[in-house]
C-alpha cells in the first residue's frame, strides 16, 4: 500500500500527535481534488478527540480520481476521520474506475474512529477503495464501511456497474483482519437481483481495548434483536415453519450479524442490510452512543 501511495503522489497526509496533553493535528496537507475541514471544537471541549471532516470539490469523486490518504495517529491520541455529507461517485466515463485508498498507523494506547456517510455511487458507476490499518497491541480501532444502493429520487438502484471495498487490519505487521465485498454486475444477474429489497449494505468493526464494552453490547443487542424479528410465527401456540408459510413471514427492514475475531476475539464485526438508509443511521447512533464520552460528540446524531 505504501508503494502505492508514492506511486500515485498521497493527495493527503495527516498526522495527529499530542501538543500538551491534548490530541492535536500536527501535520495536515490536501490537494485537489481532496480537502480536510479541521473544526478548532467539536462537541465537549473537555474531550480529547480531534475531528477530521473530509471532502471533495464538487461533492463527490468524477470517474478516474483517485485518491490517496496517509494518516498516523501517535501514541495516546484519538482521532475521528468523517464526512460531511454522503460520498457520491459520478457516472463512469470510458469503463474508468475511481479510486479511494488510505493508510493508517495507530499508536499505543491510541484511539482511530472511522465513521463515514454512506457511499452512493451513480448509475454506471464505478469505484474501488482500499484501507489498511496498522496497529499494535493496545491500540482501538472503530470503522464503519458501508453503501447504498443509489439516488432512489432518480430511479436508481444497484444501476452502477463495480464496487468494491477493502480492509486490511494487520496488529505487529502480522495480519488480523482481511475483508472485500464485491458488488458487480455480471451476465449471470444484476447486483439488483441479488440484493431483492435491501437497499443498503454496512460493515462495522471494533477492536482494542477502549471499545470493549461497546464491543459486549452490541454483540448482546444485535443477538436478542434478530432473535426476535426471525422468530417463527405461531399458531395456538405451535411454531410454524417460515418456508411454508412465506405470506405470514415479513421480511425485516434490517438484518445484522456478529462475529468475533483475532486473538481471543479482540475484535467485532457486525454486518447490516437494510431496506433504508435511515434504519441504518438509527442502528448506528443507538450502537456507538457510549462513545459520546471518549468522542465528544454521538457518532451519527
Amino acid at each position: 500500500m505504501r508503494a502505492e501511495l508514492r506511486v500515485n503522489m498521497e493527495t493527503g497526509k495527516l498526522v495527529v500527535g499530542r501538543v500538551g496533553d491534548k490530541s492535536t493535528v500536527t501535520r495536515c496537507f490536501s490537494k485537489y481534488p481532496l480537502k480536510f475541514i479541521i473544526p478548532t471544537k467539536a462537541g465537549r471541549s473537555e474531550t480529547d478527540a480531534v475531528w477530521i471532516y473530509t471532502l471533495t470539490y464538487g461533492g463527490g469523486i468524477v470517474s478516474g480520481d483517485c485518491i490517496s490518504v496517509d494518516l498516523t495517529v501517535e501514541d495516546g491520541c484519538t482521532a475521528v476521520l468523517t464526512t460531511q455529507a454522503s460520498t457520491k461517485v459520478y457516472k463512469s466515463v470510458a469503463l474508468k474506475c475511481s479510486e479511494q485508498m488510505m493508510e493508517a498507523r495507530i499508536g499505543s494506547d491510541a484511539l482511530l474512529v472511522v465513521i463515514p456517510d454512506p457511499v452512493t455511487c451513480f448509475s454506471t458507476a464505478r469505484y474501488s477503495q482500499k484501507q489498511i490499518f496498522r496497529m499494535v497491541g493496545d491500540s482501538s480501532l472503530l470503522i464503519v464501511d458501508w453503501i447504498t444502493s443509489g439516488r432512489h429520487e432518480s430511479g436508481e438502484k444497484w444501476d452502477f456497474g463495480l464496487y468494491k471495498s477493502t480492509n486490511h487490519i494487520y496488529l505487529d505487521t502480522k495480519p488480523m483482519f482481511l475483508d472485500t465485498v464485491l458488488l458487480e454486475n455480471t451476465s449471470v444477474s444484476s447486483i439488483g437481483e441479488r440484493m431483492q429489497d435491501y437497499q443498503v449494505i454496512a460493515m462495522v468493526i471494533l477492536l482494542g481495548p477502549k471499545l470493549k464494552k461497546i464491543q459486549n453490547q452490541i454483540q448482546e443487542d444485535v443477538k436478542k434483536m434478530m432473535s426476535e424479528q426471525l422468530r417463527a410465527p405461531s399458531i395456538g401456540g405451535i411454531s410454524v415453519s417460515k418456508a411454508c408459510n412465506s405470506d405470514r413471514y415479513t421480511k425485516p427492514s434490517l438484518i445484522a450479524s456478529c462475529s468475533p475475531f483475532g486473538p481471543k476475539g479482540t475484535g467485532v464485526v457486525v454486518r447490516i442490510a437494510a431496506t433504508t438508509t435511515e434504519s441504518v443511521y438509527r442502528f448506528l447512533n443507538h450502537q456507538l452512543a457510549g462513545m459520546e464520552l471518549m468522542l465528544g460528540l454521538c457518532p451519527y446524531q
